[in-house]
């Protein structure tokens, strides 16, 4: 069934600190798997994806206000939360070559967008105040309408105030379906987010701090998936469950893993990779990961973690029910429909690098026309820069008078995108408008792959490709939300 749906199995009845809620999964579908493979995973080519068949136009209403939602626990303060709609999360789902209709009414007290993270979509609706379209003011609406081009795991959000506007809980969740050959048991969403909240009252601390902004970013003091505590999914016992990992967080990076479970990752950023075993996956904000799971036994449970701490933090918990399948057979997961992007031509590809820095400077930037924007007064931006990308920084708030672009890019041509953190922290590093193939680093050992976000470790240099095949001006920025907001965001241009 598509169109939007909130987390009615959630809503109000059990969030953050709900201890063993039960969550149900959000659909049906199946083929998939986690813990030490008992057959090793052999590379299987990905089929071609079939053209789509009978699009239709999908209408929906994002209605951006502010809506008491019980994150501490039913018997706790209510926190002001910002959504899309009556429930935490709004999920849309659609299929390949549908047409997305959405209006974004604005009953906040500030203006807001929205952005459609990953998707390849014209860059008239690519939601970023200023630079694509007119923010949104209080009490006004704008109409999005784009062709879905892409399947895979995708999600949205405003581009202005991000940082307070995303930590409020302004977001939401795009499936694009029809990328899987065979279907699978079940589709489970785990939607990774903290929250700055103090415990006592429900409201919101300070969500960008110096002290956080000029290093890895201000941490929630609250984890939560799905809106909740480690909570529990009931999944069809022995068989192959797709489980979409979303980092929706403004700060945290998280390496997840599955325990007692064989697991293999299906897709990244919403694009199929041939399966490989999930190990462990490092994921920054605003990144992606499908995997495929073999459900556990009845009554057993297998437990999505994250290693990136001292001791493994649970995420999310798969409980099989039901009876076990008759001969399941070895763990292999099928491979999904092959990504439909342009291949870049490396051959004749252009080099460009790209320095991402830490920097400071004035409270007062220079436009090209002249003028000067005095930082302490725009909306999209905040006082403090801490960061840059090739020396030059523009803090998100000064959207209204963007600097000249990093690079300009012709048309059609292949580019290869030299990125280099020459800082101590790491920086999930996200190109809007298009995506990009992630070639080689000369830290990290990761699979060739399609994505529209890559995660720089520090001292990390890092290879992309892609064809500039969407014109526009398309940001290119840090998704450490404070980090953006704090200077490290440019945009390129394609014409």
């Amino acid at each position: 069934m598509t169109g939007v749906h909130g987390l009615s199995s959630v809503g109000r009845r059990r969030l953050l600190i709900g201890g063993a809620a039960t969550v149900a999964v959000l659909s049906t579908a199946g083929l998939a798997a986690g813990r030490q493979l008992s057959n090793p995973l052999a590379p299987k080519p990905l089929p071609p994806a079939p053209e789509p068949t009978s699009p239709t136009t999908r209408k929906v209403t994002l209605t951006a206000a502010e809506r008491p939602v019980r994150l501490l626990g039913p018997d706790r303060p209510a926190s002001p939360l910002w959504t899309y709609g009556e429930e935490p999360l709004t999920v849309i789902r659609a299929r390949r070559g549908d047409t997305l209709e959405a209006r974004l009414e604005n009953r906040l007290p500030e203006h807001t967008s929205v952005h459609w993270h990953g998707l390849r979509i014209p860059n008239a609706m690519d939601g970023v105040p200023y630079i694509t379209q007119p923010p949104v003011e209080t009490g006004r609406h704008f109409d999005y309408r784009f062709v879905l081009p892409d399947t895979g795991t995708f999600f949205f959000h405003p581009h202005c105030d991000t940082v307070q506007q995303v930590g409020r809980g302004l977001a939401g969740v795009l499936v694009v379906e029809g990328d899987a050959p065979v279907p699978y048991a079940a589709d489970v969403l785990c939607l990774l987010k903290d929250w700055r909240l103090d415990e006592d009252s429900g409201q919101f601390l300070d969500f960008l701090t110096d002290a956080g902004a000029a290093k890895a970013g201000t941490f929630g003091t609250v984890r939560s998936t799905n809106f909740e505590a480690a909570p529990t999914v009931r999944v069809p016992a022995g068989r192959d469950v797709r489980v979409r990992i979303l980092n929706l967080d403004v700060t945290r990076v998280s390496q997840v893993g599955v325990m007692d479970a064989e697991a293999a990752v299906i897709a990244v950023d919403g694009n199929a990779v041939s399966p490989f075993p999930l190990t462990a996956w490092r994921m920054g904000p605003a990144m992606r990961l499908d995997v495929a799971v073999r459900a556990p036994a009845p009554g057993k449970a297998a437990t999505v973690v994250d290693y990136f701490a001292k001791d493994p933090v649970p995420l999310m918990t798969l409980v099989g029910e039901g009876e076990m399948p008759a001969g399941p057979g070895d763990f292999d997961p099928a491979p999904l429909y092959a990504p439909t992007l342009p291949e870049p031509d490396l051959r004749d590809a252009e080099a460009l690098p790209f320095t991402f820095s830490s920097t400071a400077v004035n409270q007062t930037v220079k436009t090209p026309d002249g003028g000067v924007i005095d930082l302490s007064r725009e909306l999209c931006l905040n006082t403090a820069t801490y960061w840059a990308i090739n020396k030059q920084t523009w803090p998100e708030r000064g959207h209204e008078f963007p600097p000249p672009p990093l690079a300009e890019l012709t048309q059609g041509r292949s580019y290869v995108f030299e990125l280099r953190n020459v800082t101590p922290h790491m920086h999930p590093i996200h190109l809007h408008g298009h995506t990009f193939k992630v070639l080689e680093s000369n830290k990290v050992d990761r699979p060739v792959h399609w994505a529209d976000t890559v995660l720089l470790t520090p001292k990390e240099r890092v290879k992309i490709a892609f064809v500039a095949d969407n014109p526009g001006r398309w940001m290119f920025h840090c998704h450490i939300i404070e980090h953006q907001d704090t200077g490290m965001m440019g945009y390129v241009t394609v014409a």
